[in-house]
Formats: structure tokens, C-alpha cells, sequence
């Protein structure tokens, strides 16, 4: 079942998303050649903690991080330890919050002194894959024009969509129904009403779809070894537009 959320609750789905935007951005800005992914981890735990927060994701099925860091061709998942970040780098920050009862989750591919035109590319298609994804999330559409908008959008530009992993629906819970394929003809599933809120998070592939998970049981791989990115926002779904609740800039 899908759960329409009324005002009151929007109001603390906005809230607890604004604190996973600014935790994604303080992250962010710590990703830098010689920093390893525990040190990310810890300090997204002090951010979360400074604002009140803890990890939606600590111990989440077992889950050993406060934070999922993916690098390179780690699609997602990716566990925070010694790895050290170097120039060259994509690094996928997936950070998921819970604040006075909500979950807000948020993820963006950062690259560390990239100058492969390729890689370059694959991060910015992810991007534009999400934006077209975002501008699908509105009351009438059917739920499969979002999976479409993504799909289009990462074939056009010569790569692929990730399929056994997807978005969800978001709430008091990190996974409420329902599930959001990146991929999909249009006009298919659910109508979208207004209240719904959505964690869309497209996965790109510079090569194949496939993907494969370590022994660590978390890490997913891409089954060839090319790099793969990972964005996502938290949207509410609107009668005229998506409103993007992990927005990307400061309210005052």
C-alpha cells in the first residue's frame, strides 16, 4: 500500500530531509584525495549527531556503516572502511537520516579531480537522469513514466541502467511501497497522487547492467568492472510539480 502522507506529516518528511541534505553536502565537502571512506563515515555520524539525527542506515539488516560510500565500479551499498580516496575517483555518497521519526535519504556521485571524458559524462548523465525522473513525480502521471524518464535519458547517452537494485517509497520507514525501477515503458503501475514521497535514485553503468554483490554481502559491483554512479533525492510527489524535500540549498 502506498502511503499518502497528509500536511503534518510532509512537514516532518521536509524536515528530516533537509538534515540528510546537509549532512550529504558536509560529506561532500571532506572527499578529497588521501581521506579514507571511515573517516567520511565518522564524520557524517558527528554531522548527524550535531544535528540531532542518527544514521537510518547503522545497523539497517545488519548494515555495519553510518553512511554507504561506493567507489568507482562499487554501485552502491559500499562499506565505509581503510580505503583511501584518490585523484581520479568517483565516489558515491549515499547518506539516510532519521529525525523525529521521518527518513530522509540522499545520495550524490562526487568526482575527485576527474578527467576521463567518459567518467566525466557518466556522473553528469546520472544527474540529468534524476532531474528528468523528478519532473515525472507529479499527481496523475503513472508511477512507470518515472522509470522511463531515467531509462531514456541514460540509453540516449550510451549507458546503462542498473536493474536489480531500486527506488522506493519513503516515509517513517526507509522502504515503503512502492518500488521504483529506473527502467520501464511509460504509463504502466500506480497513478502518483499528491502526498506520495518517493527516494528516486537512479544507478548508471559505464558498461553492462550487470552488477554482483562482495563477499562482505553488501557491496554491489558492477559484474564488469566499469564505474558506475548513484544520485538520489527525496521527492514529494505535487499536483503541479515534484517538490525535492533533500534540496540542494539552504532555507532561511
Amino acid at each position: 500500500m502506498i502511503i499518502i502522507k497528509t500536511d503534518e506529516e510532509l512537514d516532518g518528511m521536509r524536515a528530516a530531509c533537509r538534515v540528510a541534505a546537509r549532512v550529504r553536502r558536509a560529506v561532500a565537502g571532506r572527499v578529497a584525495p588521501g581521506t579514507t571512506t571511515a573517516a567520511l563515515d565518522r564524520y557524517a555520524q558527528e554531522v548527524m549527531g550535531d544535528l540531532g539525527a542518527k544514521s537510518a542506515f547503522f545497523g539497517y539488516r545488519g548494515f555495519p556503516g553510518h553512511t554507504c560510500i561506493s567507489v568507482n565500479d562499487e554501485v552502491v551499498h559500499g562499506i565505509p572502511g581503510d580505503r583511501r580516496i584518490e585523484l581520479g575517483d568517483i565516489v558515491s555518497l549515499d547518506i539516510g537520516v532519521e529525525y523525529e521519526g521521518f527518513i530522509g535519504d540522499n545520495a550524490e556521485t562526487v568526482m575527485v579531480g576527474v578527467s576521463d571524458p567518459g567518467t566525466v559524462k557518466l556522473v553528469r548523465t546520472a544527474e540529468k537522469a534524476l532531474a528528468a525522473a523528478i519532473e515525472k513525480a507529479v499527481e496523475g502521471r503513472r508511477l512507470s513514466d518515472i522509470s522511463h524518464a531515467v531509462e531514456s535519458v541514460v540509453t540516449t547517452a550510451g549507458f546503462s541502467v542498473v536493474r536489480d537494485f531500486v527506488g522506493h517509497g519513503i516515509g517513517r520507514r526507509m522502504h515503503e511501497d512502492p518500488q521504483i525501477p529506473n527502467f520501464g515503458p511509460p504509463g504502466k503501475g500506480p497513478k502518483l497522487k499528491a502526498g506520495m514521497t518517493l527516494a528516486i535514485e537512479p544507478m548508471v553503468n559505464l558498461g553492462g547492467a550487470e552488477v554482483e554483490v562482495m563477499s562482505d554481502g553488501w557491496t554491489v559491483l558492477t559484474k564488469d568492472r566499469s564505474p558506475s554512479a548513484h544520485v538520489e533525492h527525496t521527492v514529494a510527489v505535487g499536483a503541479r510539480e515534484a517538490e525535492v524535500l533533500t534540496c540542494d540549498k539552504e532555507k532561511t
